[in-house]
């Protein structure tokens, strides 16, 4: 899974590609790192408390969350858990089931380390992203804490990206509206079929270059 990824697009701009509404976001454009804070586009029901109202769908918006949240209190060392891997899992599914808190992340490129040179045995940089959607969303779940935080699901990777050695990767949701809709709104029994690598054939790979 990532440790890095990037979101080349000020607020506006993603507020009007995932038509959420912005506010005083003051996001210009850059890399975000676990520990960061990022702009998520949820459904609008953060702090609000009571069940969905029926055949009400809530203000689609962007809002800045921490990337990462405190872990379960049965995990001693008390690193934030920056993905979600068991969908099954009892931390999670509460999360998982109820659409409220699912949500997305905006980014136009993530990062893996690839495999080692074969010339110096180096790991170097793999920037991948997707050809047919510039910006694009990846799938995650929000829970609060101290902070407010996040974290992304994960997956198995694609050829792409276990060709770099990696066993897994984000959920890049599909570039059309409805996907988006279905992940912040529709029931989990749908909603989790969006949970599956993205095609190989539609993503580009950049390798940093080497010293």
């Amino acid at each position: 899974m990532p440790m890095l990824y990037r979101l080349d697009a000020p607020a506006l701009a993603v507020g009007r590609a995932f038509n959420a509404r912005v506010g005083d976001d003051p996001w210009a454009g850059g890399h975000v790192a676990p520990g960061q804070f990022a702009p998520v586009i949820t459904a609008g029901r953060e702090f609000i408390a009571g069940p969905r109202p029926a055949g009400r769908v809530l203000e689609t918006r962007m809002i800045p969350r921490l990337w990462g949240v405190p872990p379960p209190p049965s995990v001693p060392d008390g690193r934030p858990v920056l993905t979600v891997r068991n969908l099954e899992s009892p931390f999670w599914i509460g999360n998982l089931r109820n659409s409220e808190f699912r949500c997305l992340i905006p980014a136009t490129a993530l990062m893996e380390w690839g495999k080692p040179s074969p010339a110096d045995g180096k790991r170097r940089q793999c920037w991948f992203s997707c050809a047919d959607q510039p910006l694009f969303a990846m799938a995650a779940v929000w829970k609060d804490s101290e902070i407010p935080g996040f974290a992304l699901l994960a997956c198995p990777a694609n050829a792409a990206l276990r060709a770099e050695g990696r066993e897994t990767m984000p959920v890049i949701l599909p570039p059309d509206a409805a996907a988006r809709d279905l992940w912040l709104h529709g029931g989990w029994d749908r909603a989790q079929a969006l949970v599956q690598p993205y095609s190989s054939s539609l993503m580009d790979l950049r390798r940093a270059p080497e010293d």
